[in-house]
């Protein structure tokens, strides 16, 4: 073997020139740090049951590399690279690369050198302002002579990028970060509500609506465009075509999944639709597509409210008329009526800016996921700017046409003889879109929002909407005016109790100079919340002589229980003919009845305090004189419980059901205790208790 030559002279060369130069070494990463707390904090996401690290757009986060030794500027050169799906592109927005050190080039997110201590360096990002929603890879690359030494993948560095709502114009802490809302149903003269615990920051819920995505297939490409995403999660809430979140069902028949009644929240079913790998949960109706929708977006960080239209049309025909068709006794014909006036229903505004369109339609939007109607092939509906809807502007995108119908439509009420011919009788322009509400800001009480979607009925300005919207494409009023009779009719009712007697109004008014009679067929019906009706239980004659100028008010009684549908409404409407002559006029009312009271009681010692117990009671009496049977029970708090359900086998009547829990809270502020009792019989039974925990 030949003896191992060291030339002495080169060996001390290349010692001192990495002694004195010692940048020039090799770089290492030995770490990276992506500071989860601070940076949460700056970016409001600490709410986030999440141990990543979330941020928003367009605005800088701060990560700390630490290399083997100290970071050189001028003569390192370092890569940090972010990707998101399977196949990171550059060109796609799916591969960023971030430069610092000697080699400087501009890319689509912004890098810069904050300060570097010892071995550390901290850096700022700033993902640009139209980056993609989701979950992004962090790996930070040295470039060498020999090439690039990237890190290994660590789920620790992983993080989120959400949409930036921190717009002046919007109130975050209530559109953005409140987790618990209020849901308006009912009718428009005796609203209800019912909490909703939206939970959008609750643990697993941001993986489930980027998972909803998935399961969707919307390209990653979409997913940084506000408009796009809102228009794909209007029709990913609903499985009509896709196999979204939720399955709608008005049948009655929920015995293969959970009464839409029966939810308080969006978590359990987000969660539930997760970990059933993308099964669509049972069942859903308006309120519950809204309220899931309304986590959905809000999770995402998209400014969003759940808002209730009163007397919302459901126009099959398109044409701007709502068509009530009446039978020879004057009672709604269910063969013969396409149309239907839904009591109420729920949708969803988001805040956004519409660059797609003029400046003066951005702001709020109408988006529903409710499956009533195919918009380019898929059951959704919006994004459509609530501006343009009040101007009848209905050009725009999307789907304005629909929803200034949901508020616009006319109440045409026909006559039908048993030939089958029909005549219109009366024609109602102010029935539709009664009253529109939403949460008020920092309360429990609604906002009347109904004057930013229509002008005063009868108006100048509503004349004006309504010829644009003709111009737009709306069929024009084109029956012919009916002759006036000078004889209104009226139906008053009061707030009544599931289970009450109650007496129904007729008030008569005569505004001729002549006495009128009036022979008048009130039908009473059970109907459906959508305005589909069911079992008649009341059909009775009456007559009344009504002097001049005088007002005359009927009674009636009405035995309703045993024909009770899931939500307990009731339709009743009058067919009236003047004797003296012949004319017609009919009226329609809705009388929604309260269900039985659900109990909460909370005991503890002064005030409720992070990590002590209190003991929390919900009771419940069954009113009636028949049994309930296969009773659910649902209490949840978002922040102080998971979703508890029990379930029991029956009620008798007269007999009480009461369920204690012990709650150990673990985060201190509001929470909003809410608690759902549900059976076949008996819907809606809810009740809610704030919580102050210090």
């Amino acid at each position: 073997m030949a003896p191992l030559i060291i030339n002495v002279h080169y060996f001390i060369q290349f010692f001192f020139f990495f002694s004195f130069f010692p940048a020039t070494r090799g770089l290492s990463v030995l770490s990276v740090d992506m500071r989860a707390m601070d940076n949460k904090k700056a970016h409001n996401t600490s709410r986030y049951k999440n141990t990543s690290l979330i941020v928003r757009r367009n605005k800088e986060f701060i990560l700390i590399i630490r290399f083997d030794r100290p970071f050189n500027n001028q003569q390192d050169n370092v890569q940090i690279e972010f990707m998101i799906g399977s196949s990171p592109d550059e060109n796609r927005g799916t591969y960023i690369t971030v430069f610092i050190g000697k080699e400087k080039r501009d890319g689509r997110w912004n890098g810069r050198v904050i300060g570097t201590q010892g071995n550390d360096v901290t850096v700022g990002i700033t993902p640009d302002a139209s980056c993609i929603i989701g979950r992004f890879r962090t790996f930070v690359t040295v470039m060498t002579d020999l090439g690039k030494q990237r890190t290994a993948r660590n789920p620790d560095t992983d993080f989120y990028v959400l949409f930036n709502p921190w717009d002046p114009d919007t109130d975050r802490h209530e559109y953005v970060l409140n987790d618990v809302g209020i849901i308006y149903n009912g009718e428009y003269n005796n609203i209800s509500s019912r909490s909703w615990n939206y939970g959008q920051f609750e643990e697993g819920v941001l993986d489930a609506c980027l998972l909803v995505l998935d399961a969707g297939k919307v390209p990653l490409l979409y997913r940084g465009n506000a408009i796009e995403l809102v228009r794909q999660g209007s029709a990913l809430m609903n499985s009509q075509d896709d196999n979204g979140v939720l399955v709608g069902n008005w049948s009655s028949d929920y015995s293969i999944g959970t009464a839409p009644t029966a939810w308080t929240g969006s978590p359990e079913i987000l969660l539930k639709y997760a970990k059933d790998g993308g099964l669509p949960v049972c069942f859903a109706q308006c309120w519950v597509f809204a309220g899931v929708l309304n986590t959905f977006l809000r999770c995402l960080g998209i400014p969003a409210r759940v808002v209730t239209n009163f007397a919302s049309a459901h126009d099959n025909t398109g044409n701007l008329k709502t068509d009530i068709i009446l039978d020879e006794n004057g009672g709604v014909s269910r063969s013969r009526t396409r149309d239907s006036v839904w009591n109420y229903h729920s949708w969803n505004e988001v805040y956004m800016r519409r660059p797609d369109l003029p400046e003066k339609y951005s702001g709020w939007q109408v988006v529903d996921s409710t499956p009533q109607e195919t918009s380019d092939g898929l059951y959704r509906c919006g994004p459509t700017s609530v501006n343009a809807i009040k101007d009848g502007e209905l050009s725009y995108p999307f789907d304005a046409r629909f929803v200034f119908a949901e508020l616009n439509s006319d109440v045409i009420y026909y006559q039908s003889d048993k030939y089958g011919n029909t005549k219109i009788i009366q024609v109602d322009t102010t029935y539709v879109g009664k009253l529109l509400v939403t949460k008020r800001v920092n309360s429990n009480a609604y906002d009347d929002i109904t004057s930013t979607y229509k002008y005063p009925e009868g108006s100048d300005k509503d004349r004006q909407a309504m010829q644009m919207a003709e111009r737009r494409g709306i069929a024009p009023r084109d029956y012919i005016p009916l002759a006036e009779t000078g004889v209104h009719i009226e139906l008053q009712g009061d707030i009544i109790k599931m289970g009450e007697n109650f007496k129904l109004t007729l008030n008569i008014k005569n505004q001729t100079s002549q006495k009128c009679t009036l022979g008048a067929t009130i039908t009473g019906c059970v109907v459906y919340y959508t305005g589909v009706t069911s079992s008649i239980f009341k059909l009775e004659s009456k007559a009344a002589s009504v002097d001049p100028w005088k007002s005359e008010p009927d009674f009636t009684t009405s035995e309703y229980m045993p024909y009770l549908l899931e939500q307990s409404n009731l339709l009743f409407v009058v067919y009236g003919r003047i004797q003296e002559t012949g004319m017609a006029l009919t009226t329609m009312r809705v009388v929604a009845l309260r269900p039985p009271e659900l109990t909460i009681k909370v005991y503890v010692t002064g005030t409720p305090r992070v990590g002590k117990d209190f003991m929390v009671t919900v009771s419940f009496r069954n009113p009636f004189n028949f049994i309930l049977k296969n009773v659910q029970l649902r209490l949840e708090s978002p922040g102080l419980i998971l979703t508890k359900l029990k379930t029991y086998d029956q009620i008798a009547p007269g007999g009480t059901l009461q369920y204690t829990d012990t709650i150990t809270p673990q985060y201190p502020g509001k929470k909003v205790l809410m608690a759902c009792l549900d059976c076949a019989t008996v819907r809606q039974v809810t009740n809610q208790l704030e919580i102050f925990v210090q």
